[in-house]
C-alpha cells in the first residue's frame, strides 16, 4: 500500500509551486527588505506582493497583516499585546478547547496574577456554553480569544456573534482561525474581530510563517522591539522566502477554495458513512453542527483510539488521535474532555486536503474491520 496521509490538520504538503516561489529568494532575491538598495529593494518588493495575497485571501487590507512566525506567535502577540494596552482592565475570556498556545497563555497570565482567565465550557456537541461566556464578560475584560475552528472536531464557533457581545463590554476580540483559513470562506472584514492568527502550513504553505491579522485602529503592544519592521508592530528581520511561499500558498487556496471544499466534503461523508457501515456504533463528533468539510474526529465503541491510530500508522496510513503525547505519557485530550463523550477510548481524527483522494479514503476504511475485530478481542481477553 502506498503511504497515506490523513493527518492534514497538524500540517500539510508544502505545494510544488509555493516551493518554485520561494527558492529565488534564498539565492537570487535574497537582499534584506529594510535595506535602500536595489536587492532590498526586490525583497521588499516580493513581500509587499506575499501581503497583498495573504489579506486578500482573508478579505482584509494589506497593512492590516502582520508577518509572524506562526499561529503559536500570532495568538500570544494578539493576546498578551491587546492585555498591555487594556488601559486597567484585567481579565482575558478563552474556550475550554482552545489550542494550547491560547490555553497556555491564559493560563500563565492567570497563575501569575497579571489578569484572571475566564474559560468558557462546551457541550457535548461542542457548542460553547453561550450563557457562561456572557457571564464572563464584564467592563473588566480585556480580550476575548476565541477559536474560528476547532482542530480536534472541526466544530465551528459563531465569531461574528461573539465579536459583537465582546465588543458591547468594550473588549477585544481576537480568533484563532489557523485551522479555518483556506480550508473556508473566511472574510476578517465581516468576522468583526479585531485580530485573526492564521498559518501557511496548514493550507500548503511553508511551515514557520503566519500572520496575525489586526483590525485599522485596534491598539497592540508589540512583543518584539528593536526595528520598525512591519509598521513597528513585529521587529526582526522578515523570512522573505517564506512569506513568498505564504503568499503563493494564499493565491493558489483561494483559486480553489470553492472546489476544494466540496471535494474534501463528499470525500469526508463517504469516509465517515464507510465507518458507520463497519462500526455502527462509531460517533462522529460534532456531527450535527457546522464543521470543517475536512475534518472527522471519530470515537469508536470499545476500542481505544490510540491503538487504532497506531495500528493504522503501521500499515501506512497516517491519521491522528485526540490525545497528545507528553514525554512518553499520554495525555487526555483537553477537547474531548470538555465535550464531555468518548474520554475513555479517545478519538481518532481523520484530516483531509486538497491531495486527498478517493484511494486513500478506501485505504483507511479497508484497514477498519481487521484493527477492530484484533483490539476489541484482545480488550475482550484482558477483561477476563
Amino acid at each position: 500500500m502506498r503511504p497515506v496521509y490523513l493527518d492534514n490538520n497538524a500540517t500539510t504538503r508544502t505545494d510544488g509551486q509555493v516551493v518554485a516561489a520561494m527558492l529565488p529568494h534564498f539565492t537570487e532575491c535574497f537582499g534584506n527588505p529594510s535595506s535602500s538598495h536595489k536587492f532590498g529593494a526586490a525583497a521588499r518588493d516580493a513581500t509587499t506582493r506575499a501581503r497583498a495575497s495573504v489579506a486578500d485571501l482573508l478579505g482584509a487590507r494589506s497593512d492590516e497583516i502582520v508577518f509572524t512566525s506562526g499561529g503559536t506567535e500570532a495568538d500570544t502577540t494578539a493576546i498578551l499585546g491587546a492585555l498591555a494596552v487594556s488601559g486597567g482592565r484585567d481579565e482575558i475570556v478563552v474556550s475550554a478547547v482552545e489550542h494550547s498556545a491560547v490555553l497556555e497563555v491564559a493560563r500563565q497570565v492567570n497563575q501569575s496574577g497579571r489578569a484572571r482567565a475566564h474559560v468558557v465550557g462546551i457541550d457535548a456537541r461542542g457548542r460553547l456554553d453561550r450563557e457562561a461566556y456572557s457571564r464572563a464578560l464584564s467592563e473588566r475584560t480585556a480580550v476575548v480569544s476565541i477559536m474560528t475552528a476547532n482542530n480536534e472536531t472541526g466544530v465551528l464557533f459563531p465569531v461574528v456573534e461573539l465579536a459583537r457581545e465582546a465588543h458591547q463590554h468594550g473588549a477585544l476580540f481576537h480568533t484563532d482561525a489557523v485551522q479555518a483559513a483556506g480550508r473556508m470562506e473566511f472574510h476578517f472584514d465581516a468576522s468583526g474581530a479585531d485580530f485573526a492568527s492564521i498559518s501557511a502550513h496548514k493550507f500548503h504553505g511553508p511551515k514557520g510563517v503566519g500572520a496575525l491579522c489586526m483590525r485599522r485602529g485596534a491598539r497592540l503592544a508589540s512583543l518584539f522591539v528593536g526595528g520598525k519592521q512591519e509598521r513597528g508592530r513585529r521587529a526582526g528581520t522578515e523570512n522573505v522566502p517564506a512569506i513568498v511561499g505564504f503568499g503563493r500558498a494564499a493565491e493558489i487556496a483561494k483559486a480553489r477554495l470553492a472546489g476544494d471544499v466540496a471535494r474534501m466534503r463528499a470525500l469526508r461523508d463517504r469516509l465517515e458513512h464507510g465507518v458507520k457501515m463497519l462500526a455502527p456504533g462509531a460517533v462522529v463528533l460534532g456531527a450535527s453542527e457546522p464543521r470543517l468539510a475536512n475534518t472527522s474526529a471519530i470515537v469508536f465503541p470499545d476500542v481505544e483510539a490510540e491503538a487504532i491510530a497506531i495500528a493504522m500508522g503501521r500499515a501506512g496510513v497516517a491519521v491522528s488521535t485526540g490525545a497528545a503525547c507528553t514525554v512518553g505519557a499520554m495525555a487526555r485530550s483537553h477537547v474531548l474532555e470538555a465535550m464531555g463523550v468518548g474520554v475513555a477510548y479517545g478519538a481518532v481524527r481523520f484530516s483531509l486536503s486538497r491531495d486527498t483522494d478517493d484511494d486513500d479514503i478506501d485505504a483507511a476504511l479497508s484497514l477498519l474491520p481487521d484493527i477492530l475485530v484484533r483490539f476489541a478481542a484482545r480488550k475482550t481477553a484482558y477483561a477476563a
